[in-house]
């Protein structure tokens, strides 16, 4: 698999023919907290109550990873209320 330009190209081994594909951009819980000025505290609480919806990736170490598609954020932010 390589990545392109925000795009993952795959190669299905029969013919080498490709499959392009577009890629959402993903952010950490920090990016999101920095760019919504909040503790990182908050953005994980938003995504544990369910108001904010996150990719919840194999836990390492003493916090559960997540990932937030920038679209997700993005109407977020046009959004007039925050979070409950």
């Amino acid at each position: 698999m390589v990545r392109r330009n925000n795009a993952t190209v795959n190669s299905n081994g029969a013919g080498g023919a490709y499959m392009a594909e577009e890629i959402e951009e993903l952010l950490t819980v920090r990016e999101v907290a920095r760019r919504l000025r909040v503790d990182d505290t908050t953005v994980r609480r938003w995504i544990k109550s369910g108001a904010l919806e996150a990719i919840t990736l194999p836990h390492r170490g003493k916090r559960q990873a997540y990932r937030i598609k920038k679209s997700t954020l993005d109407i977020l932010l046009r959004s007039p209320l925050p979070p409950a």
